[in-house]
């Protein structure tokens, strides 16, 4: 490949990449065309992009990116997956096909999060981690509950009373 079409390819792959700042690194070699086809369009439904590049082209595309620190040190053939609403999304959704036989050789090799690289065994951690959803609902919950505790603090004694005022009356009737 001439250096003409080196630099074609290195610039298309820094506009994919403009604004990309999560992303991980998955093996897909040993999947057939017609599995590759179907886990990419899987993979499209969910927002998620799945780029197989040369390593040292994509060094050079993420030089100088958040993207930098996730292909320090790797080697092998490796695939780009970015996308989804955050990293924990695009980790279980990695995991997930990890899991499924059609794709056993399927595999997270490693990433980045918040500029920091991260290994094959953190990605599986990471998407064991509650989904932003999840995690609202959490915060929500623990916002709400002291405020729920209160409340049922200050009517239990009214309601005591008041249970106690109308058995008082049906006594005296």
């Amino acid at each position: 490949m001439s250096k003409f079409v080196k630099n074609l390819v290195v610039g298309d792959l820094q506009n994919r990449l403009d604004g990309v700042e999560e992303a991980l690194l998955v093996n897909v070699i040993g999947l057939d065309a017609n599995r590759s086809v179907v886990l990419r369009k899987q993979l499209r439904e969910k927002d998620i992009q799945l780029l197989v590049v040369k390593n040292s082209m994509a060094r050079r595309a993420t030089e100088g990116t958040a993207l930098a620190p996730m292909m320090e040190g790797m080697e092998g053939t490796l695939a780009i997956m970015w996308g989804a609403d955050n990293i924990v999304s695009l980790a279980k959704e990695a995991s997930r096909i990890s899991r499924e036989k059609d794709y056993a050789a399927f595999e997270a090799r490693g990433g980045v999060m918040d500029g920091e690289p991260m290994t094959a065994e953190r990605v599986m951690e990471i998407s064991k981690w509650p989904s932003r959803e999840e995690q609202l609902s959490i915060l929500v919950g623990q916002i709400l509950s002291p405020g729920g505790q209160l409340a049922a603090a200050l009517v239990g004694p009214g309601s005591a009373l008041a249970s106690q005022i109308k058995s008082k009356a049906e006594d005296d009737e």
